[in-house]
Formats: C-alpha cells, structure tokens, sequence
C-alpha cells in the first residue's frame, strides 16, 4: 500500500509503495482505511530529522498523527463500531513499566518515563497510509455531520487538555466571579481552536499574533469575534493597556522568546498555558520574568498530548462550534493535497495558509 514514509539513517522523505497492508492481529482489533491527516509542526521537525524514531526493527517511521479514518473491518470482540463508520484514533500510547502510574492508571499523556510510543512520531508507524490497524480502545467514532472537519480533532485536543487544567487552577481562586481575559499567542490551527475554546468557555478572548493585518489567521480570527493585534505592531504592555491583563495566556506559537515577552500581559493570580515547543534557544534574560511569576502568584503550566476525554470533549465542541460559526471550521482547512505532496506542503513550498490537509482516495 501507499505511505508517507521519513528514513532517518538515509535522512530521506518520500511516498513508499510498497508498505504491508496491515491486518487485524487480534479480536479487540478495527482496520480503518485513512481518508486525512493534518499536516503540523511536528511533522515537520520530524522530516528535518530534529527527533521522530521508527519502530524497533525498521528503516522508516510512516508519518502521520492527525487522522480521519473509515472503518472497513472490525474484530469480533469489537462493539460500538462497525463498518462504514467514521473514527479519529488517539496517539499516544502507555509505556511498558510498572513504576509508571500515570501509564498504569490510563493516563499516558502525563507518562513520567518518556518510553511511551507515539504513532507517527516515537517507536510506532502513524496513520499517513492507505490503511492502519488499531485497537478499539483507541478509536472515537465520528458523527457524520464532522466528516469535513473531524481531522482537527486531535489539534483540538491541546485546548480540550489545556482548558481541563485550566479549569482545576482557577479552583484556587474562590472569589473570582467569571472566567475574566484570555490572550492567545499564536494564530495557527492550534491557536485558533483554542480561541474557540477559550470563547465557548466564557473568556473575552484575543488572539495575539506576529503578522500584521490584513492576513488569512487574521480574517479567521475576527470571524470569530475574537480580536486579531500584531505583536510587531503592539508591546505586551500596551497590549494589557488596550484589552487588559490576561486572565490566562493560552501559548501556541512554539517561540520561547515570544512566550517569555507575551508573560508581561499576565495578571495577578494568572495561568500560561504553554503548548508550543521551541525549535531553537534563543538567549533571554528570564530573570525579570520569573520575578512577576513568583510575586503575581502566576502559574506556568506545560501541556502536551491528550487523554481519551479530550478526545470525546474535541469531538463535542467541533459540533458546537459548527453550530456557533457556520463555516469557521471549514475556513481553517485551507487546502486539501495528495500524499506526493506531503514535503512540500509541510516545508511551506504548497502551504494552502492556516491548515493544510492531506487526502488518501
């Protein structure tokens, strides 16, 4: 079958022929014919071979971890799907050891031994092939009016697991009377559903973006009534002098250097959500920063991967948010591309703007 394949030792990326078709192994078992993946950041760090590992006993690592599938087979100890039915799958999966209790509890997204595999990016082949075969325990069904947005569920889930935490350290916080400011840094996918989020859960919301208007990330923003402002063109200082001191900064825009100055806009008692993960070090003197954490009584949480919740919560909300803003989801996928472009839509050179989409026929 067809895959999207990195060659790490060749330092090569291109679409395989050649690959096994998978078969299902055991009775807890759905084959899934892939119809989408979303193309990230991610994959590209992967293809300038920054991290990603194939799996123990391979040359190639199949790429691909955002993903929209159909069900073709099922095994017979599976229930609540069947064939024909629609699935997002999950990524990451537990490591091996019994001193993990995160793992060991079902929760692989908080794994403290980093041997967790991850399909598509550490130690398992991802979904960017004509087919793949999953446990059903990994695997949420899709209602069929998300069929043209469901592939942004899994950068969805980011916010989901984001607002979730979120949710618990604002606990701390017993007089405050509503969910108050939210600033989001970074205006791609991940940064405009977590706006929508951010929105849906209460937050006057402002996204808080580089480019100068007018732009793509800029008109999706704004259609969703959330206000776009340049940080070229804005200091975070005025920033808090035109909107106000954020509540909470929901980081998406994987630059430390862009995290650390966008802090100035946190409150009192505030929360940064970083998502992000920075390419490169760039110096910064941090000092002054974690001076205002600590006397502003501010909290920095990192966050990545999802649970299963979030999953279903991504999946609840993209229906919401279909209803709130005809069309907003849809204006995130800009553009749909068959699997011999992968590396050119992922290093820019065929970009369709806010999230490019790759379609398996």
């Amino acid at each position: 079958m067809k895959a999207v394949a990195v060659f790490p030792q060749k330092r090569e990326v291109r679409v395989i022929t050649d690959a096994p078709e998978p078969r299902i192994q055991s009775p807890t078992q759905v084959k899934v014919r892939t119809r989408e993946i979303g193309v990230c950041g991610t994959d590209k760090e992967i293809i300038e071979f920054v991290y990603g590992s194939p799996p123990p006993g391979s040359d190639h690592l199949i790429l691909g971890h955002e993903c929209l599938g159909e069900v073709v087979e099922v095994g017979e100890a599976v229930r609540g799907l069947s064939r024909g039915d629609w699935v997002v799958p999950r990524v990451r999966r537990p490591c091996p050891h019994a001193t993990c209790p995160p793992c060991r509890g079902g929760h692989p997204d908080f794994c403290i031994t980093g041997d967790y595999t991850e399909r598509g990016i550490q130690g398992a082949h991802g979904f960017g092939a004509e087919y793949f075969v999953e446990d059903v325990a990994y695997l949420h069904r899709v209602p069929a009016e998300l069929r043209e947005v469901a592939v942004l569920t899994e950068p969805l889930t980011i916010a989901e697991k984001s607002v979730r935490q979120l949710e618990r350290f604002q606990d701390r916080l017993p007089w405050k009377a509503g969910p108050g400011r939210a600033v989001v840094l970074g205006a791609g996918p991940v940064g405009l559903l977590g706006a929508m989020a951010l929105v849906r859960r209460g937050y006057a919301t402002t996204m808080y973006s580089r480019s100068p208007k007018p732009n793509a990330k800029a008109e999706a923003s704004e259609a969703l009534g959330v206000p776009y402002i340049s940080s070229k063109e804005v200091r975070p200082q005025e920033l808090v002098r035109r909107v106000g001191a954020a509540d909470v900064i929901y980081e998406a825009a994987g630059v430390a250097k862009a995290a650390l100055e966008t802090l100035k806009a946190l409150g009192p008692n505030g929360v940064c959500i970083l998502t992000g993960v920075p390419s490169k070090e760039e110096p910064f003197d941090v000092a002054p920063v974690l001076k205002d954490v600590v006397l502003g009584n501010q909290v920095l949480v990192g966050t990545v991967n999802a649970a299963d919740v979030d999953f279903d919560m991504a999946l609840e909300d993209l229906r919401h948010f279909q209803a709130r803003w005809p069309g907003g989801l849809e204006r995130l996928i800009c553009a749909r591309h068959s699997p011999e472009d992968f590396c050119d839509v992922v290093t820019g050179k065929k970009s369709g703007g806010i999230k490019d989409v790759i379609r398996f026929i």
